[in-house]
C-alpha cells in the first residue's frame, strides 16, 4: 500500500491548491494549468464520492485510503507529461485533515505519506467569498473554523504556503504573480522557505536578483568631471536676491500645498558612542577617569566633562542621581561623572542611546527643554505653512512611534496656540519591501543561526518610497538633528528663498511644457538656452539633426521631471557628500550630490577632484514633485539604481556584506532637475555627537 502512495521524483515545479471544500480550488488549479499550458490533477475525492453516490460526511475510515491512492496516481500520471509546472487540486494532506476532522483518526500509512509528500508551494484558498454550490458538502459547516483547521495543518507540518483571497480573478492574478516570483527565486538557488521569507517582506525577486548581481560584479563608481563651484553648478545669491526669492514664495504659497519631510528613523546610539565605549571599558574600582582619558586619548570625553553643566539634560540627570543616592554631595568628582553618564545611557535609567534623536532634549529655554521635534514644529510654522496650516511628516522606526506620538500630543496644542497655526503631523516607516539581502564575503546569502535569510534596512535611500507617497506640491526636506535654538527666523528666510527659486523655475518649466506642442524653431532655441543655463543640463551634440517632432520629444523628457533645489554650504571638512559634475555611463554630464564612498579612491585623479570640493551637502532641499498638469510624478522612475553602496557589517561576530539603496539625495534623485544654491553655514547645525549640543547654535 505504501508503494502506491509514493510521489514520483520530478524536476517539475509542483503546486498544491489546498483549503476547505467549496473555496474555488478546482477552478483555480484548472485556470493555472490553462495559463501555463501544462497538466493538473483534479481532486480524486470529488470523483470518488460522485461515483459512490454518497456524501463525504457519511464516509467510513476505509474510504480514505482508496482516495489517497487514487489521487497519488492521478498526480504521478499528470506530472509525467507536465510542462515546467504542475498543479494539484488538493493533496494527501487534505485527506489527512478530512480523516481527523470526521473520524478523529488517520491511518498511520496515510499520515506518513501525507507528511512526506512534497510540493514547492501550497496555495491556501480563503473563505472571504461566498462558498461555491456543491451537492456533496455540508453547507452548515463553520467556514472560518474550517479554514483555520487547514491553515493550522500547513503550519504544523511546516509546509510552504501563501493564502489567496479575493474573487476568482484576483486569486488567479495573485497566484500567477507569485509563481513568476518563485521561478526567479528557484533560478537563484532559493528554497521554498527562502521564497516565503522574501515574500513576507514584500521584496520583488527582481530586486533580490539585482542585489546578488551587484555583490558579485561590484557597483560602478561615480565618474567625477569636476566639483560644482560658484557660477559653475552652484548659484550664489546676494542678500537682496535671497530676500526677493523669499518674498516671492510668501506671495505665491497660498496657491500651493506645502509639507515638511523629516527623516527621523533610528536610535541615537551613534550620538553617544564615545560614552557607550567609556561605560564598557572603564572600571571605576581600578582606574581614574583622567587615567582612562590619557590611556585612550579620549578628547571627546574631555570636552564632555568640560561642558557638562551646559547640556540641556544636566539638571534632570543630576536630580535623578540625587534622588537615588542621598549621599551624592559627598561623592568624589569621578563618582559623580561616572553616575551621570550611566544615568544618561543605560536602559535602567534615561536610556538616551536607545531613544530616537527626535525626542531627546536638545535645547534649554527658561521654562522648558525642547526636543528636535519641537524645533521642527517652529520651523514649519515659519516656512512650511500656507493658509494657517502646517504639515509635517516624520519617517520613524515603528518601535519608536508611541514615543513620538506621546511627545506630539504633549506639545502640539500649546504650540498651535503660541504660533497661531494648525499643525498636522503624520508618520511613516521605512517599508520592509526596501530592505536588502545580506550576503557572506563569498557573495552567497548570509543566514542566521536558524538558517533564515538575513535582511537589513536599505538606508535612507529607501525613503524615496515614503516621499513618493506624499501629495504636497512643494516639500521641504531637512534631517531631524539639523535644528537651531536661536535665529530660527534667519534659517527660515533661506528655506523660503530656496522655495522661491523652485517656484520661479517651475513657472518657466511649466510654461514651456504647456506650450511645447505649438513651438517653432526659434522657441526651441530659447528652451535650449534655458535648459543649459538654468537647469544645468547638457543637450546632445546631434540635437540639431533631429526633426522638430523629435526635438520636442527630447526637450519634453528633459523638462518633465521632478525638481529639487538644494542648499549647499561652504566645505569646512564635515563628513558627507558634496556637489559635483558627474559623467554617467552614457556620457551625459549632470549635477549630483556625491558621497566619498561612491568615488574610486584608488584613482588619484578622482581623489584629487573629490578633495577640490568647495561645498558640502547639509541636506537642505526643497522639492517639486508634481508635473505641469498637477499630477504626481512617480519618483521611483527617476532613481539611478546603479548608484547604491556595498558596505561590510557583521552579525553575531560574523562578517557580512550589505547593499544600501541609492541615497535619498544621491542616486534616488539622480535623474531629477537639480539646482544647487549656496546658503550660509548658519543653516547647518547637525548634532552628530552629544558634544555638538555645546556649540553656540544649540546654546541659549
Amino acid at each position: 500500500m505504501e508503494e502506491n502512495l509514493k510521489q514520483q521524483p520530478t524536476a517539475i515545479i509542483k503546486i498544491a491548491v489546498f483549503g476547505p471544500e467549496r473555496t474555488g480550488k478546482s477552478t483555480l488549479a484548472k485556470q493555472l494549468a490553462e495559463h501555463y499550458n501544462t497538466g493538473w490533477a483534479s481532486e480524486f475525492a470529488q470523483d470518488y464520492w460522485q461515483q459512490k453516490g454518497g456524501r463525504p460526511k457519511n464516509s467510513l475510515p476505509e474510504d480514505l485510503m482508496p482516495i489517497a491512492v487514487g489521487h497519488t496516481k492521478r498526480e504521478n500520471d499528470g506530472v509525467a507529461s507536465a510542462n515546467t509546472y504542475f498543479f494539484s487540486d488538493s493533496c494527501l494532506l487534505a485527506t489527512k485533515v478530512f480523516s481527523e476532522r470526521y473520524h478523529q483518526f488517520c491511518d498511520p500509512i496515510l499520515d506518513k505519506a501525507a507528511r512526506k509528500h512534497q510540493y514547492d508551494l501550497f496555495f491556501l484558498t480563503d473563505v472571504d467569498v461566498p462558498l461555491s454550490l456543491d451537492d456533496l458538502w455540508d453547507s452548515s459547516t463553520d467556514k472560518f473554523e474550517n479554514f483555520e483547521t487547514y491553515r493550522k495543518a500547513l503550519i504544523d507540518h511546516k509546509k510552504p504556503f501563501v493564502t489567496l483571497s479575493g474573487n476568482a480573478d484576483a486569486r488567479l492574478k495573485k497566484a500567477i504573480a507569485i509563481i513568476e516570483e518563485w521561478a526567479i527565486a528557484k533560478k537563484n538557488g532559493f528554497s521554498s522557505d527562502d521564497f516565503l521569507q522574501i515574500h513576507s517582506y514584500g521584496i520583488p525577486l527582481k530586486s533580490i536578483e539585482s542585489q546578488l548581481h551587484s555583490f558579485k560584479t561590484g557597483i560602478p563608481k561615480a565618474i567625477l568631471e569636476r566639483p560644482a563651484i560658484v557660477w559653475d553648478g552652484v548659484l550664489k545669491l546676494s542678500d537682496v536676491q535671497f530676500q526677493d526669492f523669499a518674498r516671492r514664495f510668501e506671495e505665491e504659497k497660498g496657491n500651493v500645498t506645502l509639507q515638511k519631510f523629516v527623516p527621523a528613523s533610528g536610535a541615537a546610539s551613534r550620538m553617544f558612542q564615545f560614552l557607550i565605549t567609556f561605560m564598557n571599558d572603564f572600571d571605576i574600582t581600578t582606574e581614574t577617569i583622567n587615567g582612562y582619558i590619557n590611556r585612550k586619548k579620549e578628547t571627546d570625553l574631555v570636552i564632555f566633562f568640560a561642558g557638562i553643566e551646559k547640556f540641556p539634560f544636566y539638571k534632570s540627570t543630576r536630580r535623578k542621581i540625587k534622588e537615588a543616592n542621598p549621599d551624592y554631595d559627598a561623592w568624589g568628582q569621578d563618582e559623580k561623572h561616572y553616575a551621570f553618564i550611566k544615568t544618561m545611557v543605560l536602559a535602567d535609567y534615561f536610556d538616551f542611546t536607545n531613544k530616537p534623536k527626535g525626542i531627546l532634549p536638545f535645547h534649554k529655554y527658561k521654562a522648558h527643554l525642547a526636543t528636535p521635534v519641537e524645533e521642527h514644529f517652529k520651523e514649519a510654522i515659519l516656512y512650511a505653512t500656507a493658509n494657517n496650516q502646517s504639515q509635517l511628516h516624520f519617517t520613524i522606526s515603528a518601535t519608536h512611534q508611541n514615543q513620538f506620538e506621546e511627545l506630539v500630543n504633549e506639545i502640539k496644542s500649546n504650540m498651535e496656540s503660541e504660533l497661531a497655526s494648525a499643525i498636522q503631523v503624520d508618520f511613516s516607516y521605512q517599508k520592509s519591501a526596501t530592505d536588502t539581502l545580506a550576503v557572506t564575503l563569498e557573495n552567497t546569502p548570509f543566514r542566521d543561526e536558524n538558517g533564515q535569510l538575513v535582511f537589513r534596512p536599505g538606508g535612507h535611500g529607501a525613503l524615496i518610497e515614503n516621499l513618493n507617497a506624499l501629495d504636497a506640491d512643494i516639500i521641504f526636506i531637512k534631517n531631524i538633528d539639523n535644528v537651531i535654538q536661536n535665529r530660527t527666523e534667519t534659517v527660515a528666510l533661506y528655506k523660503k528663498a530656496l522655495a522661491g527659486v523652485l517656484m520661479k523655475l517651475q513657472t518657466q518649466v511649466f510654461k514651456y511644457l504647456q506650450d511645447i506642442k505649438r513651438l517653432n524653431q526659434d522657441d526651441i532655441e530659447e528652451i535650449i538656452t534655458f535648459v543649459k543655463n538654468k537647469l544645468n543640463t547638457e543637450v546632445i551634440e546631434d540635437f540639431s539633426k533631429y526633426t522638430l517632432e523629435n526635438k520636442i520629444n527630447y526637450l519634453t523628457a528633459i523638462l518633465n521631471r521632478p525638481i529639487r533645489v538644494c542648499g549647499m554650504v561652504k566645505n569646512e571638512g564635515e563628513p558627507g557628500g558634496g556637489p559635483f559634475w558627474v559623467r554617467d555611463s552614457k556620457g551625459n554630464l549632470t549635477l549630483q550630490i556625491v558621497e566619498s564612498s561612491q568615488v574610486d579612491l584608488q584613482n588619484p585623479q578622482q581623489v584629487d577632484l573629490l578633495n577640490q570640493a568647495t561645498h558640502f551637502n547639509p541636506v537642505d532641499l526643497v522639492c517639486g514633485i508634481k508635473n505641469y498638469q498637477g499630477e504626481k510624478f512617480d519618483l521611483t522612475q527617476f532613481v539611478d539604481h546603479k548608484s547604491g553602496f556595498i558596505v561590510q557589517k557583521n552579525k553575531n561576530g560574523k562578517p557580512l556584506k550589505a547593499y544600501e539603496l541609492p541615497g535619498l539625495w544621491n542616486g534616488a534623485m539622480a535623474n531629477w532637475i537639480t539646482v544647487f544654491v549656496e546658503v550660509p553655514l548658519i543653516t547647518f547645525n547637525p548634532v552628530k555627537t552629544v558634544n555638538d549640543l555645546l556649540k553656540p547654535a544649540h546654546q541659549p
